[in-house]
């Protein structure tokens, strides 16, 4: 990499360290900065898997506080975020690399018609509760632990605007804040992360220089991130997810 292309690969992963924490998709951002430096599909998406791990986890701890009190629901989820990252590191040295192309606007496009109708949602899965008096399931059930697999295989196999599908399903199924629902997304985001990247460093191919860059920069960005997000009400924080969002479909279309 020249020094120009250094600068903006590590300018790339601070953005999207700080709009994964907040939102996600930050993948958006990285993917296209390391297609443009020469590297290969999968070897860009392998080097921003690594890359963007301190990222998560720094957006993890800087949204600690909001994490209080939801351990054992997280632990339980953590197994799926887990499970389903593992299987789509796999389909991405397995299946063709635009396998996933066609799918990916229609997964982005329900979700954030979830999060824009996630207010009325809940509270409709809350009276159908209490009307059938049926168990309350605080960790989301089984239906949650199922969409989390099946959102976390597609985060490991490429991982743009994942945090805005955990968001949609957790606001639909789960009676908590959105920030706090936040809080837990960049949990699992890291969960997949992390098991994506251990199975990459051992089966595929990947840039260091490009892994570091992202891997700084992306960590600079989760600070950043958690100290603006944690600061937007419910309102503008869906706001900003079906936003960001959008901008995210607009751009897998046009590729």
């Amino acid at each position: 990499m020249t020094p120009w292309e250094m600068a903006a690969v590590f300018a790339a992963g601070t953005g999207a360290g700080a709009i994964n924490t907040v939102v996600g998709s930050g993948t958006l951002i990285t993917f296209p900065v390391l297609l443009a430096t020469g590297l290969p599909p999968v070897t860009a998406t392998v080097s921003n898997a690594l890359g963007l791990v301190p990222g998560s986890i720094s957006g993890a701890i800087g949204y600690r506080k909001e994490l209080t009190g939801q351990a054992r629901r997280i632990l339980k989820l953590c197994s799926a975020a887990l499970i389903g990252g593992l299987t789509g590191a796999t389909l991405l040295l397995t299946l063709p690399s635009r396998a996933f192309e066609m799918i990916v606007p229609v997964l982005v496009g329900l979700a954030l018609v979830l999060v824009i109708l996630q207010p009325r949602l809940s509270r409709a899965v809350r009276e159908r509760r209490e009307v059938a008096g049926g168990p309350d399931h605080r960790d989301g059930g089984p239906l949650l632990f199922a969409g989390l697999t099946l959102a976390s295989v597609y985060g490991g196999y490429f991982a743009a605007a994942q945090g805005i599908i955990y968001m949609s399903l957790m606001g639909m199924l789960l009676d908590e804040p959105l920030q706090r629902l936040n809080a837990a997304k960049n949990v699992y985001v890291a969960v997949v992360n992390t098991v994506a990247a251990i199975f990459f460093l051992f089966v595929a191919h990947f840039d260091w220089t490009a892994v570091a860059l992202i891997a700084i920069g992306s960590a600079l960005g989760g600070q950043i991130g958690a100290a603006v997000g944690r600061r937007f009400s419910p309102t503008v924080l869906r706001a900003l997810i079906v936003t960001v969002g959008t901008v995210a479909i607009v751009q897998l279309v046009a590729r």
